[in-house]
């Protein structure tokens, strides 16, 4: 039974069991194209010594496309898609991020497959990428082995990198090291994701700080507001923060405002089945939302 959802202006409907055909594993993230056309972050093996992934894509009405990537792709992680249909898409074990188009060709790649960088440069399991309304550059949160922001040109030259904290809970819990996690101001303890607004501020969420920490551009450090396990955020039309964060989405102001949120963990359709980890608004402001631990959780919600 499809349900309503969200409090306020931001009201949905669950449109229950939306794709037709399963995503073909963890969906790790979501994004919409100008056309409507959804694609899917999709982890299809994450065994010991069997790292694979796709981009599976659907229309609007949930009707399979195709996947793309296949045989490339090792653990995508979040993707994000630019107002001109750049699709840029992180992934976390292979070390880069890779820019395609909605045929799903390769334009461009930023770091080295399966090679981390060095010590404070990119990348070492990085986590997500997007490009700047407001600059026209390319920012990358980087990660989950290393606590740094990165700044590019649209031709791929690092312009910036900042941050600090050189191991993190990830290391420690993996690793069995001793952790160093960066707690104070511009510090990182795993960056899981990023996004940039029209108006020269950069929002990290610094997940296992439980915080997402604001800049401007030049890495300068602004602000910071609690965001407890902050997968992912975007930003609305209107100016309004959305955050994967928890087992909710929750509705922040830039400048740091909660002002509720919605959704519920649990096994019904329209429920979240597994854990919110990724997160979109297409241009009808209808919301998909990305959960791991459990397969082909996929959630649309249509804006009533």
């Amino acid at each position: 039974m499809e349900r309503k959802l969200g409090f306020g202006d931001y009201l949905y409907e669950s449109v229950d069991n939306w794709n037709k055909t399963p995503v073909p594993g963890v969906a790790s993230d979501v994004a919409t194209d100008s056309e409507g056309r959804v694609y899917v972050a999709t982890r299809v093996t994450q065994a010991f010594d069997d790292y694979t992934g796709v981009v599976a894509v659907f229309d609007r009405n949930g009707k399979f496309v195709q996947t793309f990537g296949d045989g490339k792709l090792r653990t995508p992680h979040h993707i994000w898609i630019g107002p001109d249909d750049g699709i840029y898409l992180t992934d976390s074990f292979d070390h880069v991020v890779r820019k395609y188009n909605p045929a799903g060709e390769l334009l461009q790649m930023l770091g080295r497959p399966g090679q981390p960088g060095m010590p404070g440069k990119p990348f070492n399991q990085p986590t997500c990428a997007v490009k700047s309304p407001f600059s026209g550059d390319v920012f990358v949160s980087d990660g989950y082995r290393q606590s740094r922001a990165h700044r590019f040109s649209p031709e791929g030259e690092l312009k910036l990198s900042w941050g600090s904290g050189e191991q993190n809970l990830y290391d420690f819990e993996a690793l069995g090291v001793e952790a160093l996690p960066g707690t104070g101001p511009g510090q990182f303890n795993l960056p899981h994701s990023i996004t940039v607004g029209n108006n020269d501020r950069v929002y990290v969420m610094d997940r296992s700080n439980s915080r997402i920490q604001v800049f401007d551009e030049g890495g300068e450090y602004i602000d910071e507001w609690p965001m407890k396990d902050c997968n992912k955020a975007v930003i609305d039309e209107s100016g309004m923060m959305h955050s994967a964060s928890g087992q909710q989405i929750w509705l922040t102001t830039l400048e740091g405002e909660h002002l509720g949120s919605w959704g519920e963990h649990g096994s019904e359709p329209w429920q979240f089945k597994g854990g919110v980890h990724g997160l979109w608004i297409d241009s009808a402001g209808d919301v998909y939302v990305a959960q791991v631990g459990v397969p082909n959780s996929l959630n649309k919600y249509a804006r009533i």
